[in-house]
């Protein structure tokens, strides 16, 4: 079944039609996501780490990522892909030894990101993940964060990126990631260059899928967005009709106090589990 679903999953990838994934962070967002019609699954580190009370950056123990992960995987009758960060570890077989884990498990691929490590590491843990025999068949989607981090504008950052997912190709990824990218001409760009199936993030509601689709980009993810939408509604229930019973902030105004909304974003959710 297994084998199935990894086959199925690198074959949405070459689809007349985009791949778009909602990403979830426990079994009932899971769930929900594959009873709406959803082809496969991803997750989203940071929203599974939120979920289990841990802040985003590898601080949510493997175990417990393990075992979140089996509980999703439980109830799936679609592909599954873990997003892993950079994979918990510089060291590249280590990286390889934790990612047969979840190989073992039956997901269909990883996402593993170099962040602000080096390239080399980078190609070093793809080829270790390639080479590990629980490995085969797996969906290996290389992140590159130039755009998200700002390692580079413009040319530059085109250039950058070209560079690093072309090395991670060689290396054995299937898949590239660019977060952080979201203009059509740079996805024409990158298209042209790298020969495998690209994913951008959807960072706003001005990212035409359609078109950025016609411009090379066969995936598209949402991130931790779709969790902090999803929790941004416990900030202002619709059951809670008094305004004083609704978590507003009080801020002092020439003539006494105004209330305004307290909103979800990825830097205040964090915090809510970086020890003070």
């Amino acid at each position: 079944m297994a084998e199935q679903l990894r086959i199925l999953f690198k074959a949405l990838h070459q689809q007349s039609e985009p791949l778009i994934l909602t990403n979830v962070w426990d079994a009932a967002s899971a769930a929900i996501i594959q009873a709406s019609g959803a082809r496969a699954i991803a997750t989203s580190s940071a929203a599974l780490a939120w979920s289990l009370g841990y802040p985003d950056g590898q601080a949510l123990p493997k175990a417990a990522l393990l075992d979140a992960v089996n509980n999703i995987l439980r109830l799936s009758r679609v592909p599954v892909t873990i997003d892993i960060e950079s994979g918990y570890s510089q060291d590249p077989d280590e990286v390889a030894a934790f990612v047969a884990q979840l190989a073992e498990l039956g997901v269909a691929g990883i996402n593993i990101e170099d962040g602000s490590a080096g390239v080399a590491e980078m190609v070093a843990k793809i080829k270790a993940i390639r080479a590990h025999p629980r490995c085969q068949g797996l969906f290996i989607n290389a992140r590159t964060d130039v755009y998200l981090l700002g390692l580079a504008s413009g040319d530059a950052a085109v250039a950058m990126t070209i560079d690093r997912l072309t090395q991670y190709q060689a290396a054995g990824a299937d898949g590239g990631f660019i977060p952080g990218a979201n203009q059509v001409e740079t996805a024409k760009r990158l298209s042209a260059a790298v020969d495998m199936p690209l994913n951008f993030m959807l960072l706003n509601e001005q990212m035409d899928i359609d078109e950025l689709f016609g411009a090379g980009v066969q995936r598209f993810s949402t991130g931790p967005v779709s969790f902090l939408q999803a929790y941004d509604t416990l900030l202002n229930p619709i059951l809670l009709n008094s305004i004083k019973a609704k978590p507003f902030q009080q801020h002092a105004a020439d003539n006494g106090f105004i209330y305004k909304v307290i909103a979800l974003d990825f830097e205040r959710m964090n915090n809510l589990f970086i020890p003070s």
